[in-house]
């Protein structure tokens, strides 16, 4: 079969709360997942009997990707081999990124889910969306959404989605920070901080936040967002403050830390006013770049 191709979407948390500890070594979460226009091209096309997996990267962060079977995506292609009955992945994936790494954006979850898509595709493997759903849970936590996209609420690890209601369209200004973190020790600075009472997340209730995307208020949604995993991001890397509070200055209407970070995501009233917010951060000096994003779009899907 020709090469397959397939473009998968970032995502942002509005809503991440953090949960204790699980036997698993999991946290338990209660997020609100929403899927925006920042996105990865994923292409996958057959390599020779017995070379195993080739990974080929271009655009931004290149360097920062594994090239080996330790790149989410060459799991995500052996997942479905096995699932399949294929007895080698042989595949040759190029990923062209834009969505930063290991910057709270789920940028490796989505060249799985993409690569889970395009390896079905490839091998016409006979595995429906249930099977490829719970391949994405097995892989990472944010795997299954990326899969979906659109604006979903995750429990369990956050691979539990049900989708969330939200009309028109959303403005986000991302704020692509200097440096990286590993979303393992952001969760472990969590429970540090949490354990020496630095901070206290009481259960949260994401009923307003709810009735905002159904309203598409932006100036009712901005109130509303909330990370548990902040203030272990700030305290990991405290330059992000600036960023934040630079927001405000700006004028967004919100600021928040993506995820583990630490990308740092921007509510704008509209197109406009999230052009205008992405040209003067731009030549604040905080930031490695800034992009104007939209949301919600759809999941991983096959270009043509």
């Amino acid at each position: 079969m020709a090469d397959v191709r397939v473009r998968v979407p970032a995502k942002i948390n509005l809503s991440l709360r953090v949960g204790p500890l699980r036997p698993d070594g999991f946290h338990e979460l209660s997020t609100i997942f929403q899927a925006v226009s920042l996105v990865d091209d994923i292409t996958v096309s057959s390599a020779p009997s017995g070379s195993g997996r080739t990974i080929a990267v271009t655009g931004d962060q290149m360097e920062s990707v594994p090239r080996d079977d330790g790149n989410l995506a060459a799991r995500a292609a052996i997942a479905v081999a096995r699932a399949a009955g294929i007895d080698s992945a042989d595949v040759r994936i190029d990923i062209a990124k834009s969505i930063p790494v290991a910057g709270g954006m789920a940028g490796g979850s989505a060249d799985a889910a993409a690569t889970l898509i395009a390896c079905r595709r490839l091998w016409n493997a006979d595995l429906d969306d249930d099977a490829l759903h719970a391949l994405a849970a097995d892989l990472g936590s944010d795997v299954p959404f990326a899969l979906v996209g659109g604006t979903a609420r995750g429990t369990g690890r956050g691979e539990r989605l049900v989708p969330v209601l939200t009309t028109g369209e959303w403005h986000w200004v991302v704020a692509l920070s200097h440096g990286e973190l590993a979303t393992p020790a952001v969760f472990a600075e969590c429970d540090r901080l949490r354990a020496a009472g630095d901070i206290r997340s009481a259960p949260g209730d994401d009923t307003d936040l709810l009735l905002a995307l159904r309203s598409a208020s932006a100036h009712d949604l901005a109130p509303c967002l909330v990370n548990d995993l902040q203030p272990a991001a700030l305290s990991l890397q405290p330059s992000l403050r600036r960023v934040l509070d630079a927001g405000d200055e700006l004028g967004a209407l919100a600021g928040i830390v993506s995820g583990s970070g630490p990308t740092c995501v921007f509510l704008a009233r509209d197109r406009e006013h999230a052009i205008g917010l992405a040209a003067e951060f731009a030549g604040s000096g905080l930031v490695r770049g800034v992009r104007h994003a939209v949301g919600p779009v759809r999941g991983a899907h096959l270009l043509p």
